[in-house]
């Protein structure tokens, strides 16, 4: 399973990939949409995908894909 994250962290929307940073200083869409996109890579090739969503006032929102990795 591989886990993407868009949160405000350090006043700058930021992705991350299994906790690791690997795109800052975004806009808050920007940051979805390469989230998005990369997780659907990912899905596409049977891995599953869990997406956080970090919302403007703190709260989370999850997606979890169905993929066919064990």
């Amino acid at each position: 399973m591989v886990q993407y994250a868009v949160t405000l962290k350090d006043g700058d929307w930021t992705v991350f990939k299994d906790g690791e940073a690997i795109e800052r200083g975004l806009t808050r869409s920007a940051a979805i949409q390469m989230a998005k996109d990369l997780a659907f890579e990912d899905e596409e090739r049977g891995v599953t995908v869990e997406l956080l969503i970090q919302g403007y006032y703190g709260d989370m929102s999850r997606r979890l894909s169905g993929g066919t990795e064990e």
